[in-house]
């Protein structure tokens, strides 16, 4: 079962963390842009990748 992630409750608890205070006027677009940011990544880290790929030692584009 997967966990859904309160993008919220996470960025008000690693500003405490972090002793970075967010501005309230602020604090729905830091939310949203975090909630962006993980479906992004879910879509990064959930590509299949084969199993015999490498990684390349020089990147070139």
């Amino acid at each position: 079962m997967e966990k859904k992630l309160n993008s919220g409750e996470y960025v008000e608890q690693m500003s405490q963390v972090l002793d970075l205070p967010i501005d309230p006027e602020y604090y729905p677009g830091v939310v949203k842009n975090f909630a962006t940011i993980c479906a992004i990544a879910k879509l990064v880290t959930e590509f299949p990748l084969p199993a015999e790929i490498e990684a390349a030692p020089v990147f070139e584009p």
